[in-house]
């Protein structure tokens, strides 16, 4: 950045005088709030964290020196709530991302699929990682792919989960059509993400020792499981196959079996008669 770019030590010392005042109206703010979720309280904050953040750019553009506070995102937080004090309705939306990692995979999944589908049999539709796609969440519920997403060649992406209240249930099929379209931030009730970036943040490099079962290996094992029971010893015929080889050894177990019991009845009819 060139010298005539650069601010001036004045508008750097007025953008700390405005982080000033936009605390001292935050504090107040607080301090007078009505309830959990106050508006006041809520622009307040905005523009602390507004004056904040400009102060950190001129300071930085100024001095080369940067502030210890971390500005959250507009993404990072929500809209105080509006919605109903006692909703008597709610809905809950959720959306999860994957990558296609393993397209061949995917696709061998969805032709099992296909071929234990009668009706569907020909229609091919596993052929392509779209039809795989609608074929392997048409037969799944979407927490089943979520827990075996690798299985299905999939990766794992961020996921949100947001409960809004509602008024009233809507009428059944109306928002079919636009089930996302009326995601009000205002109404959410509460919200649970999972992302990659919280694993950055909170990962120092340490391996999980109770690493879950990798669902690949479970499906090779499957493969593998099938083709066993696929495989059957070849009988001539007239071939009994419930004969055993060792049939006439368990023959002779049997009767020493049974000449051993007979030997222990005598034995304690005997010790019975001593005793009378």
């Amino acid at each position: 950045m060139s010298d005539a770019a650069q601010p001036t030590a004045a508008e750097v010392r007025a953008a700390a005088e405005a982080v000033k005042t936009a605390l001292d109206r935050h504090l107040a703010a607080v301090e007078r709030r009505s309830g959990e979720d106050d508006p006041a309280v809520y622009d307040a904050f905005n523009q602390l964290a507004a004056a904040a953040e400009a102060y950190d750019e001129l300071l930085y553009d100024r001095y080369d020196e940067v502030t210890p506070f971390e500005i959250p995102g507009a993404e990072d937080s929500l809209p105080p709530y509006t919605g109903p004090e006692e909703p008597n309705a709610l809905s809950v939306l959720i959306r999860r991302d994957y990558a296609v990692a393993e397209p061949q995979r995917l696709m061998a999944q969805a032709r099992r699929v296909e071929a234990a589908d009668e009706e569907g049999a020909g229609a091919e539709s596993s052929g392509t990682v779209h039809g795989a796609l609608g074929l392997l969440f048409g037969e799944f519920e979407p927490d089943e792919i979520a827990s075996r997403h690798k299985e299905f060649g999939l990766e794992e992406g961020d996921s949100t989960l947001w409960v809004t209240a509602a008024d009233e249930a809507p009428d059944p099929g109306e928002w079919l059509e636009a089930p996302f379209e009326q995601a009000d931030p205002q109404r959410v009730v509460c919200r649970f993400d999972v992302s990659a970036v919280f694993d950055d943040e909170f990962d120092d490099g340490i391996e999980d020792e109770d690493e879950p079962v990798d669902a690949v290996g479970m499906g090779e094992l499957d493969e593998d499981l099938d083709e066993d029971l696929d495989t059957e010893p070849d009988l001539d015929e007239g071939d009994d196959p419930h004969e055993d080889d060792d049939q006439g050894d368990l023959g002779d177990d049997a009767e020493d079996g049974a000449e051993g019991r007979d030997g222990d009845e005598r034995g304690e009819a005997a010790r019975l008669e001593a005793g009378r």
